[in-house]
C-alpha cells in the first residue's frame, strides 16, 4: 500500500497515535497544547479522513467512543515526506545538503552522526 500524503494537522494527529498508542478522538484532541487545540469536530473530521486514506484504523469501541490506531508507521510517513521534499531540490541530495550547510543548520555533530550511520550501513553491506 502506498503511504498517503499527510497534511500538517494529519501529522500532528498521527504523532499523538505514534507516541501514545491507540486513542479516542477526545484523547487525540486533548494531546494538543491547550492554546493551539483544534475543536473536537475538526479533530473528528480529520481522523475520519485519515481513516479514509487508510492511515488510521478503528482498533475497538468503548461505549460510544471509537478507539483509533495508526496503520501507517512513522518511518513510512517520514520517507514519504523526505521524498516529496527532495523533489523540490530536483530529487538530489547534494542541493539539499548544500542548502543546509549554507543556512547554518547543519552542525558538526549532525555530520558526525550521519557518518556513523553511513559506516553502520556500509558494514551491513560488506560480504562475510
Amino acid at each position: 500500500m502506498k503511504t498517503p500524503r499527510l497534511s500538517k494537522l494529519d501529522l500532528k494527529i498521527m504523532e499523538a497515535l505514534w507516541s501514545r498508542g491507540a486513542l479516542s478522538i477526545r484523547e487525540i484532541q486533548e494531546s494538543f497544547p491547550e492554546r493551539a487545540r483544534p475543536a473536537y469536530s475538526t479533530v473528528q473530521t480529520t481522523v475520519y479522513r485519515l481513516e479514509a486514506k487508510q492511515a488510521v484504523r478503528r482498533a475497538r469501541k468503548i461505549g460510544n467512543a471509537h478507539i483509533f490506531e495508526a496503520s501507517v508507521s512513522r518511518g513510512a510517513a517520514q520517507r514519504r515526506l523526505i521524498d516529496e521534499f527532495l523533489a523540490l531540490f530536483g530529487g538530489g541530495v547534494q542541493p539539499f545538503m548544500a542548502r543546509l550547510i549554507e543556512s547554518g543548520r547543519l552542525t558538526l555533530q549532525d555530520v558526525q552522526e550521519a557518518e556513523k550511520i553511513i559506516r553502520s550501513l556500509a558494514d551491513k553491506e560488506k560480504p562475510r
